[in-house]
């Protein structure tokens, strides 16, 4: 412990560590040994609660006017709203290598796993094993990299209320204080450095694992190449509401807040609310977190789809069958082509949608569409159209959202009714991306024209398919959570089933 005057408690035999910070000081603590190299992983739960104005520190750093630096910095939030976690590297005392990102879970409600690797060739930063972060060793461009300057691990929680909560505007609420941070599991498999000299380059290698130091050399995989773009397009890239989407129903039911960050509609017994993309797309890649009406939503139905007009339109859909509470929410997936479907899938979910915001996302291209939720992959479409399957391919498509009521068949087939008590119902959506999708505008896409997807990957998504481990994911979800698959429902077809369904 350096600081806090007894606010920074280790407990349960060491296994356990909270930083506590009141009105009069904050505290912190930092590693007994220095490393030059290393992966460095620690288990953290954030100030919960209305934190807004506190930061919570956790970096490596050397010492003196040109140190070098590594740092997570997790700026407190008003209550409801998501933590910022700021990523920043220091090389030769010069920083200014900012990024942000939203997290796609509560970092309140658990603990998670924050991670650094740090080798001669890159630093990446990682979240519950998904890199979100990659700085590469680019000194044969004059870009300074830490690799001389041994570094200690820091943490620290403190009051930052000038800048840390929407540029200051937002105090600290010293009502809700003492607030307390908690951090378990730390784990390095780095070279301690001690006396002038590296364990990794003497008999003394501190690495205790099986593999002994293959991460001074680590790349990322394509795997993890995979898990780091999603993570982009979840956090940095999100899109605004404001400039994205436009209200299209509801009388003042949906609402555009937070600067245009988080949308949410909502349903009453006279009407319920929608919003749909300003674009239209022909293939994309697009991501959107919702958070679903909780409690007693029975006969309530949120839809989230893309659909071209007319009366041969093509659509895909998400839509969450309201629940009454304690059971499971129903997730709906269907594919229209030239105005018919009848393709439904319909699955559980392995967790609570009403809880926290979770990620649905279609990856739409020529070959197939992909259904995915948290980056699981749940359905795959494939275009068969060589076997007279029709194939959504041709007429670009809006991205649509709605909350209403269908007690006529949505809980238990119309069963159950809608509990008006209950009322207004509100889903959430926020962290929208389709920064890897193609535009259409004017009759051309904007894959197609000089106006190019301004990603890392460029189209790649264009002709993506699923790898082997995205594949037994799939095989995982379809055998533990499909509740229903007309490619199974014989009743149906009595004069037999779909082509696709045959193929498959």
């Amino acid at each position: 412990m350096t600081w806090g005057d007894g606010r920074a408690k280790i407990l349960n035999n060491g296994e356990l560590l909270t930083l506590g910070l009141d009105k009069a000081s904050g505290s912190g603590f930092q590693s007994k040994n220095e490393y030059l190299f290393g992966k460095i992983d620690m288990q953290l739960k954030l100030v919960p609660g209305n934190s807004a104005g506190t930061v919570t520190a956790y970096y490596l750093s050397s010492k003196g006017s040109t140190w070098d630096e590594i740092d997570f910095e997790f700026l407190g939030n008003l209550s409801g709203d998501p933590y910022s976690l700021h990523t920043n590297v220091f090389s030769q005392g010069k920083g200014n290598r900012e990024q942000q990102f939203h997290l796609w879970f509560d970092p309140t409600a658990d603990f998670h796993t924050y991670s650094i690797l740090w080798n001669p060739q890159r630093i990446v930063f990682s979240v519950d094993g998904t890199p979100i972060r990659e700085f590469k060793n680019a000194e044969s461009k004059g870009v300074p990299f830490p690799k001389n300057q041994p570094m200690r691990i820091y943490s620290s929680l403190w009051n930052a209320d000038d800048w840390a909560t929407r540029g200051g505007l937002v105090k600290t609420d010293w009502t809700q204080a003492p607030f307390t941070a908690s951090y378990r599991n730390f784990n390095a498999n780095v070279c301690v450095w001690s006396s002038g000299a590296s364990s990794c380059g003497s008999s003394s290698s501190s690495s205790t694992s099986s593999t002994g130091n293959p991460w001074l050399s680590e790349e990322l995989d394509s795997t993890k190449q995979d898990s780091f773009w999603l993570s982009l397009v979840l956090s940095s890239s999100a899109g605004n509401f404001n400039q994205d989407f436009q209200i299209t129903w509801g009388d003042g039911r949906a609402k555009i807040i937070n600067n245009g960050d988080l949308l949410t509609l909502s349903l009453d017994r006279f009407s319920g609310s929608g919003f749909q993309s300003k674009n239209e797309y022909l293939f994309g890649k697009i991501d959107m977190q919702l958070k679903l009406v909780p409690g007693n939503s029975a006969g309530t139905v949120t839809a989230y789809y893309l659909s071209s007009k007319g009366s041969n339109w093509d659509e895909i859909d998400f839509e969450f069958l309201g629940n009454l509470s304690g059971d499971p929410y129903i997730l709906h997936t269907n594919v229209f082509s030239q105005g018919k479907g009848n393709r439904e899938q319909q699955f559980y979910l392995w967790f609570d949608p009403t809880a926290d915001f979770h990620t649905y996302s279609v990856l739409w291209n020529p070959k197939h569409i992909i259904f995915s939720v948290d980056g699981i992959p749940i359905r795959k479409f494939k275009n068969l159209e060589s076997i007279g399957v029709p194939f959504p391919k041709n007429q670009p498509m809006r991205i649509y959202s709605s909350l209403w009521n269908a007690d006529d068949w949505a809980t238990r087939g119309g069963l159950v009714k809608t509990d008006w008590s209950k009322a207004p119902f509100t889903a959430s959506y926020r962290n929208f991306n389709a920064i890897n999708a193609c535009v259409w505008s004017s009759g051309a896409s904007s894959c197609t024209s000089s106006r190019k997807s301004a990603t890392p990957t460029g189209n790649a998504w264009l002709s993506q398919e699923l790898d082997s481990s995205s594949e037994g994911r799939l095989k995982w979800v379809q055998k533990n959570y499909m509740i229903y698959n007309y490619c199974a429902d014989a009743k149906r077809f009595p004069q037999g089933f779909p082509p696709e369904c045959k193929l498959s």
